[in-house]
């Protein structure tokens, strides 16, 4: 059953030719686009609303953080120079907060309609699924799996309601390989997905968010194999950030914290995605920027700088949506990464530790 690949599945699988991250984009592009994005009041959601509102497009941000999300748009719409950046509150697992943010966001849309929805908002913690306190008493109390709410039924509503939204966005055109973007209009029909390498491989004591950002991944490698019966290209962003706990694991470090990547470069990844509407059903990884070279068989080694046929790049397409591709590309990612942090030695793993933990009570945000 392994090899098993149905006639009709693969050609139902309609995606663009594999990214060459080395090829420059034009952040500009994203200019008159009208973006939706959810938790975009912190963290890279942040420097997504900054990077599109000064490039010239119209951002909707949607967070629980009223305080911040206030103060975000004053602070952008003084470095961009326009009043196109909003912010409506929104808690994104409450249905009807979603549905209020969608309707307020075509509302504040120049033309009406939403050309890109960004499912950004994700939260880590501590996770009491493996605790188990309580659970003796009569009517033990049930469980706050708040993690897997916002990372994943929040997601669910805001990829419901963009299916809903942006084929109704006035002057878009249905999404497809076999159509060419224009070059005169910003309209598109575009949904980002935000998981993570947790998506990809085990974080340790993270169980929700592991199996959250690891569902958001099934979710993106249904909805692009059908996509194009809607008109709309989807994408997933597979960042590894430092709202990700990392702990070592029987000596081993596992996806280990010094292979975090920047906000720039998950900002970038993500502006590529935005801008270029030649991109369908395409995700990528965003990890530490490295020395690497490709071998034949199409993985990467870690190498050191000016190696010969090398390059440096933050930036991976793991092929996650290739189903025959994904484990031997997730053993060789992982591979790099831990490259990486044995690299640092403990010392290294310790300041990212110290570096989540504060993120977690909200510094640096």
């Amino acid at each position: 059953m392994a090899d098993y690949k149905p006639e009709s599945m693969v050609a139902a699988i309609r995606q663009s030719p594999p990214i060459d991250v080395t090829t420059p984009y034009d952040a500009a592009w994203v200019k008159d686009k009208v973006i939706l994005i959810t938790g975009g009041a912190s963290g890279f959601g942040a420097g997504f609303v900054r990077l599109w509102a000064k490039n010239g497009a119209t951002v909707i941000v949607g967070d629980i953080n009223v305080k911040m999300g206030d103060t975000l748009v004053r602070d952008v719409r003084n470095e961009a120079g326009h009043n196109r950046v909003h912010f409506v509150h929104c808690d994104v697992t409450d249905w009807q907060s979603q549905v209020n943010l969608f309707k307020e966001a075509v509302k504040l849309s120049p033309h009406g309609g939403l050309d890109t929805v960004v499912a950004n908002a994700g939260i880590a913690g501590i996770d009491v699924l493996p605790e188990g306190k309580n659970l003796d008493a009569a009517e033990p109390p049930p469980p706050n799996f708040k993690i897997m709410d916002v990372n994943l039924t929040g997601v669910l509503y805001t990829t419901h309601l963009a299916y809903f939204y942006l084929p109704k966005n006035p002057g878009s055109k249905v999404c497809s390989i076999d159509s060419k973007p224009s070059t005169t209009s910003p309209r598109d029909r575009h949904l980002l997905l935000l998981g993570s390498v947790a998506s990809l491989a085990p974080i340790a004591i993270q169980p929700q968010y592991n199996a959250a950002k690891h569902a958001v991944l099934g979710l993106f490698r249904s909805l692009r194999s059908t996509s194009s019966l809607q008109g709309i290209r989807v994408n997933c962003l597979l960042p590894y950030f430092i709202d990700t706990p990392i702990v070592p694991t029987f000596g081993r470090l596992l996806l280990a914290g010094g292979a975090m990547g920047r906000v720039e470069d998950v900002v970038a990844a993500g502006t590529r995605f935005v801008s270029d509407s030649r991109i369908l059903g395409r995700s990528l990884v965003i990890g530490p920027k490295v020395h690497v070279r490709q071998k034949d068989n199409g993985e990467w080694d870690l190498v050191t700088p000016g190696s010969p046929g090398s390059i440096e790049t933050a930036v991976f397409e793991p092929y996650a949506d290739d189903w025959e591709d994904v484990d031997a590309w997730d053993r060789n990612i992982v591979k790099i990464l831990n490259l990486v942090q044995a690299g640092r030695g403990w010392t290294g793993w310790a300041h990212d530790i110290v570096k989540a933990v504060f993120y977690g009570l909200g510094f640096g945000r």
